[in-house]
C-alpha cells in the first residue's frame, strides 16, 4: 500500500475544476457509454451541490449511467493507495468505472467510497448513489429522487434517536423500580 495520491492543482478555481470534471465524464460517456442500452441517454452530465470541506471538494455528479458523490482531495488525504493504483500504473491500466472500496472519515461520520483515477483529475473517490437511471426524464427528477432519499434517511434517524432516548428513559425507570422493589423486600 502506498500513499502517493496525484492531486489536481489545489489553486485551480472551482469553475475550472467543474469544467475539467464535466469534460472527463463527457469523454467517458462518448467513449464507453454512448451505445449502452442500460444508460439513460436523455440525461445530461451535470454537477450540483459543490462545496469544500477542510480536505475535499465534494459534489454530486449526474451522468446518464449514475448519480454519484465525488470527493476530490485538495491535499494528500493520507489514505493508502492499494497496489496497482499509483498514478503511473493507472495511466497504463484500462479505465475502471468503480475502483476498490475505501473507508472514508468525513464530516464526523464514516463512509465508503470507491477509489478512481483519471490523468486529468488525479485520484478521487466516487460514491454511487443511484445506479439505475432509466426512470428519470430530467436531471431535476434524478436530483429530487436523491433529495427524497436524504429526507427519508433524516426522518428515520430522528425517529430512532427519539425512540432510543425514550427506551433509555424507560430502561432507567425499570432498573430503579427493580432496585426499589428489592430494597423493600
Amino acid at each position: 500500500m502506498s500513499s502517493q495520491w496525484q492531486l489536481l492543482d489545489s489553486h485551480q478555481n472551482d469553475d475550472d475544476l467543474i469544467s475539467a470534471v464535466l469534460a472527463v465524464f463527457t469523454d467517458l460517456y462518448q467513449t464507453y457509454f454512448v451505445n449502452e442500452l442500460l444508460v439513460n441517454h436523455k440525461l445530461p452530465i451535470e454537477i450540483r451541490a459543490f462545496r469544500h470541506t477542510d480536505l475535499w471538494r465534494i459534489f454530486l455528479l449526474l451522468t446518464p449511467w449514475t448519480l454519484a458523490r465525488l470527493f476530490l482531495p485538495e491535499r494528500d488525504p493520507g489514505i493508502a493507495l492499494p497496489d496497482g493504483w499509483v498514478a503511473a500504473e493507472r495511466v497504463q491500466a484500462p479505465v475502471t468505472v468503480i475502483g476498490p472500496a475505501i473507508p472514508l472519515a468525513i464530516l464526523g461520520g464514516r463512509e465508503r467510497a470507491h477509489l478512481n483515477y483519471h490523468p486529468s483529475l488525479g485520484h478521487y473517490l466516487i460514491q454511487p448513489l443511484i445506479q439505475s437511471m432509466e426512470q428519470f426524464q430530467t436531471s431535476d427528477e434524478a436530483f429530487n429522487a436523491w433529495n427524497e432519499v436524504i429526507k427519508t434517511r433524516n426522518r428515520v434517524i430522528e425517529e430512532q434517536q427519539r425512540r432510543c432516548e425514550w427506551q433509555q428513559e424507560v430502561s432507567r425507570r425499570e432498573f430503579f423500580a427493580k432496585l426499589r422493589r428489592r430494597g423493600s423486600l
